[in-house]
């Protein structure tokens, strides 16, 4: 399997000859492109040595028109883009900052907007810059899109500061490339349907019930399972969020709307994820002209459709189906009391009453419950969440029940 590895311009840049050698070591082609501040640090002929690839550092010939460096074609990071992972260490302030603003200005960063290969991304940096309220926000950004961020370490720095900023070590890094690698296409031939977003129920023209669901857990799960090779069937309610590439999408509005783009597709499905949150009453009549402010009214609401339910009553033989609960007291004992009378394989707890993620927030924490195991999946970005629910939920299909080391678990069978 082929990695690109990317090195920008700071201190740690010598450190990416050692990441090479620790890539190679796991039988992986490895190719490298540089920037133009890197070759300040390291030059191009040691990672030429090490890999027997040409490395790239520009877009355009040099002067010397020797060409040894450079790009032969202004098209060539469509074809270096080929490759299975693209790891960036270090990953400067600068290069962040390129990608997650779309800029293309050297071979580096055109190659990360022309690339679909999972992007891993090792920062090293001034604690004071790692700090720094823009760089958290791109950083963020990038999450959100799938980039997988390896954080740096503490300790001191070439700057004589104390703090965080200084790279990942190599192994931690080699193994979150490793990982990216595992499950690249670890959903082909799965059709994965995904629900997301809220619903809403009409009590007049101009108002409605509904709830805080962002869509973003969601449209998370669609993403990475699209990435991992999964045909994705997304059915959507009301979310400001762009939905994700490489899916199919279905937007609906009200409960009734959603269980029926649900059940209409539901024999394709081999994975369903319901993470949307569908309203649980609907008025039993809605009103035909906007109700006027005159005093106390009364609204009769009557339950919505069981879709979570119905579709584990109807799923095709093998399929797995995931819900989400949102608790807000006694979280896990209402989720597994949900799990066992909707029917569902798994359902993710979602503990609502924190205010500090879960609700509009870009990250999260949850338990991933089945009848008999528990796994909770501490907080990190609802985009790294996602891939992890997904290996959980492939890991239904293995015979033997497994958590991976120091996965904090428990057996629900003894309490």
């Amino acid at each position: 399997m082929k990695v690109t590895v990317g090195v920008s311009g700071g201190i740690a840049a010598y450190k990416a000859a050692e990441l090479v050698r620790a890539l190679q070591q796991q039988a992986l082609d490895v190719h490298v492109v540089m920037t133009a501040a890197a070759e300040k640090f390291i030059q191009p002929l040691t990672f030429a040595a090490l890999t027997g690839h040409k490395v790239i550092t520009g877009l355009w010939a040099d002067p010397e028109g020797s060409g040894d460096t450079q790009a032969e074609s202004a098209i060539e990071h469509i074809a270096e883009a080929q490759t299975d992972a693209f790891v960036v260490a270090p990953a400067t302030a600068n290069t962040i900052a390129k990608f997650a603003h779309g800029m293309a200005d050297d071979f580096l960063s055109t190659l990360y907007l022309a690339t679909t290969a999972p992007v891993i991304v090792a920062p090293a940096m001034n604690v004071k810059m790692w700090e720094h309220p823009a760089t958290q926000a791109n950083l963020s950004l990038l999450e959100n899109r799938g980039v997988r961020i390896v954080a740096p370490s503490a300790g001191y720095l070439a700057c004589g500061m104390v703090g965080s900023g200084r790279l990942a070590e190599t192994q931690t890094i080699v193994q979150a490339v490793l990982e990216q690698l595992s499950h690249r296409h670890d959903l082909a031939g799965e059709t994965v349907l995904v629900t997301a977003g809220g619903t809403r129920e009409a009590i007049d023209p101009v108002r409605f019930l509904g709830n805080r669901s962002s869509g973003k857990m969601g449209y998370a799960l669609a993403d990475a399972a699209a990435k991992r090779g999964a045909r994705v069937i997304l059915v959507t309610g009301q979310t400001s969020l762009r939905p994700p590439m490489h899916c199919e999408v279905v937007q609906v509005t009200t409960s009734d709307q959603m269980r029926f783009a649900v059940m209409e597709r539901l024999q394709d499905a081999t994975i369903v994820i319901k993470a949307a949150a569908v309203s649980d009453y609907k008025p039993v009549v809605a009103a035909e002209q906007k109700i006027k402010r005159d005093g106390p009214i009364t609204i009769f609401l009557e339950p919505t459709q069981d879709i979570l339910r119905e579709v584990a009553e109807r799923k095709q033989p093998g399929t797995l189906v995931i819900g989400f609960a949102a608790e807000t007291e006694h979280p896990f004992e209402h989720a597994r009391e949900k799990l066992a009378r909707k029917g569902a394989d798994a359902i993710v707890l979602n503990d609502v009453s924190r205010t500090d993620i879960g609700f509009d927030s870009d990250k999260n924490a949850v338990t991933f419950l089945t009848l008999k195991t528990a796994v909770d999946l501490p907080e990190m970005s609802k985009r790294e969440l996602a891939d992890r629910i997904l290996g959980e939920i492939l890991s239904l299909r293995r015979p033997v029940s497994f958590v991976a080391e120091n996965e904090p678990s428990r057996s629900l069978m003894q309490e």
